[in-house]
């Protein structure tokens, strides 16, 4: 469950016309500062993002899943399915408490190092370079 103040900057955004990518940046934030803090790890720095945007999409967050052949076919339908799930009308139901409890398990056991600066600024670069020139600019 996202923390409340990561809710309300998220509605902030995309109140004020900001686009979903940014609303969902809060809640990637929020992961990356999870891990930073030892809440729980992860394998990668790509699975930290996954989580805070999988997070970002169940809050409603109008995020579109990836379009095919951007990922994996499973992380795809992942997408969709969190998606759908933040789109429902009042889709805010109770996670089970053993799936819940054994992800944290599993997600406590990966490394904190993922999320360092040196690894975002890794990820940050290699994520740039497969972008078009134009798509790198800012405008």
């Amino acid at each position: 469950m996202p923390e409340k103040k990561t809710l309300e900057r998220a509605q902030r955004d995309l109140r004020t016309g900001k686009s979903a990518s940014t609303a969902a940046g809060e809640f990637v934030r929020e992961e990356i500062h999870h891990v930073r803090e030892g809440k729980h790890g992860a394998r990668s720095t790509k699975q930290a993002i996954a989580i805070g945007l999988s997070k970002a999409r169940r809050a409603g967050v109008p995020l579109a899943p990836p379009a095919p052949g951007k990922t994996s076919a499973r992380a795809r339908e992942s997408a969709e399915r969190a998606y759908e799930a933040g789109q429902a009308d009042g889709g805010e139901h109770e996670p089970s408490p053993r799936r819940s409890r054994a992800t944290k398990r599993a997600l406590a056991k990966e490394p904190k190092r993922t999320v360092s600066r040196a690894a975002l600024s890794r990820q940050a670069k290699s994520a740039g370079t497969r972008r078009r020139a134009a798509a790198r600019t800012s405008r």
